[in-house]
């Protein structure tokens, strides 16, 4: 059951980094790299501040805004500099490897003794260490993280379906879908793509925010391989859905993003090496991306 619980919480966190690759991707068709630098700088950010004494909101709110100037970074090379979208994500992702080692100071930060969200939700859920669950005995900690998670992802979640449904979210998606119309009636397409950016990478460093402190360390190379994770739970969760829908397309990748950590929990549980975790994930997204289709194709045949 820890193994749920945990994977559950990981997945949950990681459903705001699909959020971000969702808007990037899926929204304005942007491939920003970017997300494998803003989310361990989200971390990074974070895990400073706790250690220094700030207030664990204030700490993940600072490292939303370090993802926002991240992303902003991005937005601005491409649109001001005219430098192709990929090579713009791959530059700020490089220059944020220094960045990273520079907020830290070294490359790990532990944060074992600060406190954070996880340690204030605890009380809510008695001081006992651990809780019965369906009979199976769960550390409180991992509880209270599970659920600080699902309070904060579905916020996240319903601002986001909100925002997207304002003239100014629906500016952005109109950017996406058809920059030359969005042009002709007035909509600066480069300051739409830049706050888009910013957006995406404020999600995912705020995604990085709480990992850190669930995990309870941040790392410099935390980051690696995390663009394809989330890309694969938007996958998923659009064929778990099927339907374009705004509010469906959310709630899919938080879906996906759960389906995709347990898999990965249940291939660890199974006996996988951890070496191999990489070439499993790897595995799981090939078949996440060509399933669907093959599914298609047999419906229609």
């Amino acid at each position: 059951m820890t193994l749920v619980v945990g994977a559950w919480t990981t997945g949950l966190i990681l459903s705001l980094l699909a959020f971000g690759v969702f808007i990037s991707f899926r929204v304005f068709h942007f491939p920003d790299i970017t997300v494998d630098g803003s989310i361990t700088l989200g971390a990074s950010v974070t895990a400073v501040l706790l250690v220094a004494g700030t207030n664990p909101v204030a700490a993940s709110a600072a490292a939303f805004g370090a993802g926002l100037a991240a992303g902003a970074t991005t937005g601005i090379l491409h649109t001001k500099f005219r430098i192709n979208p990929l090579l713009s994500g791959i530059l700020v992702m490089t220059a944020l490897y220094s960045v990273n080692l520079h907020v830290m100071g070294k490359s790990n930060v532990p944060l074992l003794s600060a406190h954070t969200l996880a340690s204030d939700v605890e009380g809510l859920v008695g001081h006992r260490a651990t809780l019965d669950i369906l009979g199976w005995q769960v550390a409180s900690s991992d509880v209270a993280a599970l659920l600080l998670v699902l309070v904060v992802v579905a916020l996240v979640a319903g601002v986001l379906y909100a925002f997207f449904r304002t003239n100014l979210g629906t500016a952005m998606r109109a950017t996406g879908q058809n920059p030359q119309m969005s042009q002709a009636l007035g909509v600066n397409v480069g300051n739409m793509t830049i706050a888009g950016l910013a957006l995406a990478n404020g999600l995912v460093a705020l995604s990085g925010a709480l990992l850190a402190q669930y995990q309870g360390f941040a790392d410099v190379q935390m980051g690696i391989g995390m663009v394809v994770w989330g890309l694969a739970s938007v996958i998923i969760g659009e064929a778990l859905v099927g339907m374009q829908q705004l509010g469906l397309v959310i709630t899919g990748a938080v879906m996906g993003s759960v389906l995709f950590r347990l898999l990965v929990a249940g291939a660890l549980r199974a006996g996988l090496d951890p070496n191999d975790l990489k070439l499993v994930t790897a595995a799981f997204v090939f078949a996440a991306l060509i399933l669907p289709e093959l599914v298609r194709r047999r419906v229609r045949a």
